[in-house]
């Protein structure tokens, strides 16, 4: 057995294994696999496909693939996303890793899109890698997150302007990472001033992105920067980014004036019904939207109304929306939060939906079979 053969049988689950062998022995047979989630998604197909088309390849074969929903398509729940067809033989131990391949990355995709769309005038940034489980999961998210950003910007929102690392920047259209400084460099610099000076000293032609959250005075720590770097600020290349913790509030709020804060700016956001978990969004501890419309007070009312605002720490399909609501002036949003919150809901599954020329599927599954002139010339 050679390498990929190996890493298959050893990945794969075993009725699949067996099952290859059960029919190598009685007879091949032409089938097509079904591929389908079962809530709405937006179609990611590529990894999954790449790496069918590549152990095909390696098998001496060739599948016919039908893909049903192209990539950046929305997709209902049962709908088949893809039509898989080849040897039974060299396609039954497949199924495992198939669906490992396209399931997770399509519920990224989906949350990225409605992220994007939720907040359709500002740029985002992917955050993902810290939260993934290695390399492959690293790769998977950053590629859902991409298609999804691609299907809002078709729309006509801004989406993501590219991620935190190199590894995964191909898939924003970029060679490079971005990003500035974390706060342990905060802590090594001793203020925040000079962490800002030791950055923008060793990469003088970068736009200066300052942490302001760490000594917990993000107001304070950020006009003095502003002082410190006022040609920056006033050319637009000069951000803060907003990272305070879920444990306290930004400098100078509480749960009075950050109500007051949004009073001034978006009172509609605040005078309807919300749930315990929109209300923190809107005037709780961490990032909040009162606390962005603070920071924007305090940078304009200085002078500095070009400094920009970037907003981290969970900012998910949810948080967009409300953040959306109270009109919150966030020039950028960094997020790994289109990683799927529950993972049960990204498992993918195929049936065996035609044996040869025979549709046939196990009951309850009928509606993944092909009508008649639904057939499509396949695309590999």
């Amino acid at each position: 057995m050679d390498a990929l053969g190996a890493d298959i049988a050893a990945r794969t689950d075993v009725y699949f294994n067996r099952t290859r062998q059960v029919v190598q022995r009685f007879g091949d047979q032409r089938v097509t696999y079904a591929v389908f989630l079962r809530r709405p998604v937006v179609s990611a197909p590529r990894l999954m496909l790449d790496w069918v088309q590549a152990v095909a390849k390696e098998r001496g074969t060739s599948f016919d693939i039908d893909v049903t929903h192209p990539e950046g398509s929305w997709t209902g729940a049962g709908e088949p996303l893809v039509y898989i067809s080849g040897s039974f033989a060299l396609l039954s131990d497949l199924e495992t890793i198939m669906l490992q391949k396209i399931g997770p990355a399509c519920v990224a995709a989906h949350n990225a899109y409605q992220m994007c769309l939720s907040l359709p005038g500002v740029a985002f940034l992917a955050m993902d890698a810290r939260h993934c489980a290695g390399a492959e999961m690293q790769e998977m998210m950053a590629y859902g997150a991409s298609v999804g950003s691609a299907a809002a910007q078709r729309e006509g929102a801004k989406g993501f302007v590219g991620n935190a690392n190199d590894g995964t920047a191909h898939w924003y259209g970029g060679k490079l990472g971005m990003g500035t400084m974390p706060h342990a460099l905060i802590g090594y610099a001793g203020t925040t001033v000079r962490a800002a000076e030791m950055f923008h000293e060793t990469f003088p032609n970068e736009v200066l992105t300052v942490l302001v959250d760490y000594f917990g005075r993000e107001v304070t720590d950020g006009l003095a920067v502003c002082q410190r770097f006022p040609d920056l600020a006033r050319a637009g290349r000069l951000q803060f980014r907003l990272d305070t913790h879920g444990g306290r509030f930004l400098e100078g709020l509480d749960p009075a004036e950050s109500y007051a804060v949004l009073e001034r700016h978006a009172p509609g956001a605040i005078r309807r019904y919300r749930s315990e978990t929109e209300l923190r969004y809107l005037i709780g501890t961490g990032v909040s939207a009162a606390s962005i419309w603070r920071m924007r007070e305090a940078l304009d009312g200085a002078g500095f109304p070009a400094v920009r605002i970037v907003a981290s720490s969970g900012f998910g399909v949810d948080k967009c929306r409300v953040m959306a609501d109270a009109k919150a002036p966030v020039d950028v949003v960094g997020t790994g939060s289109f990683i799927p919150d529950s993972w049960s809901e990204t498992y993918a599954t195929a049936d065996i939906v035609e044996y040869g020329d025979t549709p046939m599927v196990k009951v309850g599954r009928e509606f993944l079979l092909r009508r008649n002139g639904d057939r499509k010339k396949p695309t590999g």
